[in-house]
This record gives structure tokens, sequence and C-alpha cells, in this order.
């Protein structure tokens, strides 16, 4: 393990991020290391309310650590799990990040037919169907929708996924769970 200082940061595999908080200021900082590539970001933090806490994943942290917690022993680990693709949250603050997950989905994407996949479930019902041999006109008899219809969604959802062919929908789904 190498420390940096800021000059060399853009050739750092884990950017560590100390705050009091979880503020504009911290997430202008985050938004900045992401803009200049740092993928993998850790945050050593006093203190962590719920809106900071979805911030920080929003802003795809990997780690979090209290810096009351952050000796040099647990600071490595943090850091090495990390650079690993493993996510470190303190159990307590894994609870309140995925009660706030639970509220997005009921309040907020259900409503709209959405959940975070991005897919609406008229989406997923589709692919699955493709996935199991269907063809369009079979998918619209046994969903009561039109050949139009079907269609057209999976050309939304290709479109919007950046994806080729019916195909490669269905790996992604298939490779991401999402059918």
């Amino acid at each position: 393990m190498l420390l940096l200082n800021a000059t060399e940061a853009d050739r750092a595999q884990v950017a560590v991020i100390v705050a009091d908080g979880i503020d504009e200021a911290t997430l202008r900082t985050l938004r900045a290391l992401r803009a200049r590539g740092a993928s993998t970001l850790v945050l050593v933090v006093t203190d962590v309310d719920d809106t900071g806490l979805f911030a920080a994943a929003e802003h795809g942290i990997t780690g979090i650590i209290r810096r009351t917690e952050a000796n040099a022993d647990r600071l490595i680990i943090v850091i090495r799990a990390a650079h690993a693709g493993e996510g470190t949250i303190p159990p307590d603050l894994l609870g309140r990040l995925l009660q706030q997950v639970g509220t997005v989905q009921r309040e907020v994407l259900g409503p709209r037919g959405l959940t975070f996949t991005g897919l609406t479930d008229r989406e997923v019902e589709v692919l699955r169907l493709v996935a199991d041999g269907y063809d369009t006109a079979q998918i619209a008899a046994k969903l009561c929708y039109s050949q139009r219809t079907i269609k057209n969604t999976l050309h939304n959802v290709m479109n919007r996924l950046h994806l080729r062919n019916r195909c490669h929908a269905v790996a992604y789904a298939l490779r991401n769970g999402l059918i």
C-alpha cells in the first residue's frame, strides 16, 4: 500500500476522503474524484445522517468508516476490501441505508412503475418470456398486449440500456439478475 499526495491522485487505486460530515463540500469532492477517474472511494467521517448516507451511496462510495473506528488496522482492512470490490459499512448504517432504499422503491419508484433495475414490471416480464423462447405474438397473447406494445417495450429496453438485440437484452438481464 502506497500513500500518494494530491498531485499523484490520478494514480490512486482507492481514494480516501476524510470529512466531518457528508455535506455539499464532501459531495463536491466525491464528484470531482469521480470526474478524474477514481472508481473506488472510501469515506472516513465523523457524523453520518440518513440524507448524507444516501447521498454518499449515490456518489459511489465503496466503504464508510467512522473516525472513531478509523485506526490504522481498520483503515487498511476497509481500503483493501474496497480495492477488492467489496463494500464496507458499519452494520447500523447498512440497516439505515437499506431502509432508505426500501422507502425510495415504495414511495418514489413503485408508484411510477419503476424499480432500481431501471426496468418496469412489464419490461421484466417481456424479457423473461423472450428468455423462455416465446416470440412476439406469443408474448402479446400471454400478457394481453398488442404485438406492437411488445415490440415497443423491447425497443425501449434495448435503446435505454444500449443493447443490440433481443439476445443481448436477455443476456444482460440474466447477468444482472433482472430475470
